[in-house]
């Protein structure tokens, strides 16, 4: 997805979907019902959940399956009751929260090279066997990490040893269109 795909009233949208259903997966409402919207194509799509800074939640597709803002309706809603890492939240938590949407481009495949892609601009998939591990573009920036210490952490998302980047794991890179509230 490039850069700037996205115009201000559809990241409004977007971001207004993830919040109702945030807010209705947590007090039991409907979900909202999406308009007939036009937006861009795109192939995957996470929401993220922040509370005051700090990770709630973030769960998301690979490839969309019903269109983008049916896909952001469901990930905001898993992102707050079924992300494993976390119990799910509560009411009482929906003002301290803050909601960020990544919109996913393709994914490209990669040589297993630190220079294979850009800390900030692409985020990385590694997969080996049944194992696979995704780390959004956004996130070696927030930690501070080296392209090094983004491969390690991807592979240890998926459940591999750090050094599997290295040793025959498939690698793939994808642009993201970030925003939030």
């Amino acid at each position: 997805m490039a850069e700037g795909a996205l115009t201000t009233e559809q990241r409004r949208y977007l971001l207004g979907l993830a919040r109702d259903a945030i807010t209705a997966a947590v007090s039991g409402g409907r979900p909202p019902a999406p308009e007939a919207a036009d937006l861009p194509d795109a192939s995957g799509v996470f929401v993220t959940i922040k509370k005051r800074g700090d990770l709630r939640g973030c769960l998301g597709t690979l490839r969309i399956r019903e269109g983008l803002a049916e896909d952001v309706i469901r990930c905001a809603a898993d992102s707050a009751t079924a992300d494993p890492r976390f119990p799910p939240v509560r009411a009482g938590e929906l003002s301290d929260l803050s909601v960020e949407v990544s919109v996913l481009g393709p994914q490209e495949p990669i040589p297993p090279r630190e220079d294979a892609f850009s800390v900030g601009v692409h985020g990385l998939v590694v997969e080996e066997g049944a194992h696979r591990g995704l780390l959004l573009p956004q996130v070696p920036v927030e930690w501070g990490w080296t392209p090094e210490q983004f491969l390690r952490q991807t592979c240890v998302k998926a459940g591999l040893p750090p050094e599997a980047w290295r040793t025959g794991a498939r690698l793939y890179r994808f642009a993201a269109e970030v925003f939030g509230e």
